[in-house]
């Protein structure tokens, strides 16, 4: 059928386009991933969203169509963390790793899916391999108490060739928003989202809202889903569509952190395995973003 009339809705730029209903968004998404469209159609759906910019309803129509078609993880009931973790370390450290590591110590079950969208960053995976927790070789059901890293290609291939439009083209995709909102498990879940530019803190709090996620929000360092280790950003929780702020930021100018390490993989993996070891002491906003998470999961086991 091909996805040509839903490009002619959504490409007539940005005063021109048309909103998609979320069952067309689904649709046109789904024939997307499953890779029934031709390549001259992928680049005209990304760069007619770029330019359009994705709504609460397009947005969850996309994660209809992926949660469709996810290869979702077993958790057995248990209510699990998801650190979405896509961007890397550019200039500062990538701390996901710690950010799993002691939300696991904490009894929880973390999942970290992605892959490497830029070449020249440190990833979590990087880090995690240095610390004997290599990337999964297949979807295997999570234990509480520990983490697992799983690429995003063993989650839905077709998402993973959409992510790497951006390689080709230059430009983010509604897949780089969508793989921050989605729960790649087959039960409940707290989805840890970040942003890095304030609109899309209004954007993905919406989406949650109308999805009626489980999700703490806040804003990422570089892009991955962990509070910057010097000063705490605002969080907000979302339970069941409803939203309350459960951290407000800190004021004031950011404050050094003695003894952060320097970005690449063997100082990152060295100070983190310190942090856990009792030696070096856990970033408070850190250790406050493990708090309200852990208070999310627990809220969620309640429900369900």
């Amino acid at each position: 059928m091909g996805i040509g009339n839903y490009i002619k809705v959504i490409g007539r730029g940005k005063d021109g386009a048309r909103p998609l209903t979320r069952e067309q968004a689904a649709d046109l998404f789904g024939q997307v991933l499953d890779g029934a469209v031709t390549d001259l159609e992928i680049g005209a759906f990304c760069l007619a969203m770029r330019i359009k910019g994705e709504t609460p309803d397009e947005m969850a129509g996309f994660l209809d169509a992926t949660h469709a078609r996810l290869h979702k993880i077993p958790t057995q009931g248990r209510t699990a963390v998801v650190l979405p973790s896509y961007n890397g370390a550019r200039k500062l450290p990538v701390l996901t790793p710690l950010l799993a590591l002691l939300l696991a110590r904490e009894g929880l079950p973390v999942v970290i899916h992605g892959m490497a969208t830029e070449s020249t960053r440190v990833t979590a995976q990087n880090v995690l391999s240095a610390l004997a927790v290599p990337a999964q070789e297949a979807i295997e059901t999570i234990a509480d108490g520990s983490v697992q890293f799983v690429p995003t290609g063993l989650l839905c291939p077709g998402l993973q060739r959409l992510l790497d439009v951006r390689r080709v083209v230059g430009l983010r995709n509604p897949a780089h928003s969508l793989v921050k909102l989605m729960n790649p498990c087959d039960g409940p879940a707290v989805v840890v989202g970040s942003y890095t530019h304030p609109e899309y803190a209004e954007s993905m709090a919406a989406t949650f809202r109308l999805v009626q996620a489980t999700a703490l929000l806040l804003r990422g360092t570089e892009g991955e889903p962990v509070a910057d280790p010097r000063r705490t950003p605002a969080m907000d929780a979302f339970a069941d569509g409803e939203v309350t702020r459960v951290q407000e930021a800190q004021a004031g100018s950011l404050t050094n952190v003695p003894g952060l390490p320097d970005p690449d993989v063997q100082s990152t993996s060295v100070w983190i395995q310190a942090v856990l070891d009792g030696q070096e002491p856990v970033p408070t906003p850190i250790a406050l973003q493990v708090a309200h998470i852990v208070q999310l999961s627990r809220q969620k086991g309640k429900a369900t």
